[in-house]
């Protein structure tokens, strides 16, 4: 009898933000594919599974996705029930449609299990509001970086009077500010990067979308990171005024 795939997200980071039903579906497993940005400490919800670590991270040596395909094919065919440990939220640049549709083009059982994505979680850690109805009428969640190497449409982005958070660009972080500059965003507008966002090890800049790269550089942040542009982001420096106020 074949077993069944568990798409789940892990979260931004924080062991503590995933859901209960993710808990349970990892309690389940006889196996938990993880990928590399997932929190290890989300394996102790699984002690009874065999972890395969099918690592994928931007710029270094992964894991085939057709292999990660293959495999979850394989095990569930086995009757085994798999537990795919995706950072964030699968369905949000995370590759978990193309992983479903696989596995539904092979017969297996698949249930998708959301998790809180990092663009919107790592906004929150700094106290950012992705919408606020006093800055902006909605967000656009668009990564930085695709695999043919085509950029986002950032004069239409640049346009649509929306927070931007922006997955994937910290590498051409200086190309993408020059651009959405071109589309006719203003150099003052309101920007951030957050790396580990969620995480203790979490570090920001606050900035200008203007000065933006050369905050980046002179903190040392690095991938994986989020970068949020809006209005919006003028909340995130009031909220660390308020927590050095009350530190102080």
């Amino acid at each position: 009898m074949a077993g069944k795939v568990y798409l789940i997200g892990a979260g931004p980071g924080d062991p503590e933000l995933i859901t209960l039903k993710a808990v349970k579906a990892l309690q389940a497993a006889d196996v938990v594919l993880v990928d590399d940005l997932v929190n290890r400490a989300l394996l102790a919800h699984a002690p009874q599974a065999r972890i395969v670590e099918v690592g994928k991270r931007g710029g270094c040596k992964s894991t085939p996705q057709h292999f990660i395909n293959r495999l979850m094919v394989s095990l569930a065919e086995q009757g085994q029930t798999v537990a795919r440990l995706k950072g964030g939220d699968p369905f949000l640049f995370g590759r978990g449609g193309e992983e479903m549709l696989e596995l539904r083009t092979a017969g297996i059982a698949v249930d998708i299990i959301p998790g809180i994505t990092s663009g919107i979680a790592a906004a929150a850690a700094i106290g950012v509001p992705v919408t606020h109805r006093e800055y902006t009428h909605g967000v656009t969640l668009v990564t930085g970086h695709t695999r043919d190497g085509e950029q986002p449409n950032w004069q239409a982005l640049a346009a649509s009077g929306t927070t931007l958070v922006i997955y994937m660009g910290m590498k051409h972080l200086a190309s993408i500010v020059s651009e959405l500059l071109a589309a006719g965003l203003s150099a003052e507008t309101a920007a951030a990067a957050i790396q580990q966002g969620s995480l203790p090890e979490q570090q920001q800049v606050v900035t200008s979308l203007g000065m933006l790269p050369m905050a980046v550089k002179q903190a040392g942040l690095g991938s994986p990171a989020i970068i949020v542009v809006g209005d919006v982001v003028r909340l995130a420096q009031l909220n660390l005024d308020v927590a050095a106020v009350a530190a102080a």
